[in-house]
């Protein structure tokens, strides 16, 4: 999304995934990880989409951590297609290794990525809910 944008690999259930984060430029504490899910991978779908970018940019704006991350097999995520099983568990890997403890969460999704973070959104537990979803 920009220079100072963060790429790196996280462990995931079908090995690495790779993810995207950008941070409030203010260097005031973030108000929680907004995490955006990308369209369907089988028709062109990255987290470098453009929807899904200015999702991003509107969560950083709004002075959260923004995550994007590409789906198995997508990118340098590795993996296959899983018809959209292990996407979903693909999105609750990266909120595990990125989401800090107690931190608001925000799930947001374009396309099959609003399915993906509905999904994600009904598995978390109680104490762990997002507060929006987009």
């Amino acid at each position: 999304m920009n220079s100072q944008t963060d790429k790196r690999l996280i462990a995931g259930p079908a090995g690495a995934i790779e993810c995207a984060i950008d941070v409030p430029a203010d260097g005031l504490a973030p108000r929680g990880l907004a995490l955006i899910c990308h369209p369907n991978p089988t028709q062109g779908g990255t987290m470098d989409n453009k929807v899904v970018q200015t999702l991003a940019r509107a969560f950083v704006h709004l002075g959260c951590r923004a995550v994007r991350f590409n789906f198995r097999g997508i990118g340098k995520s590795e993996g296959g297609w899983d018809e959209g099983r292990g996407e979903i568990d693909d999105a609750l890997a990266v909120l595990t290794a990125l989401r800090e403890p107690g931190e608001p969460l925000l799930l947001a999704g374009f396309s099959f990525g609003g399915y993906v973070a509905s999904q994600a959104a009904l598995r978390l537990a109680e104490d762990q809910k997002a507060q929006r979803l987009v």
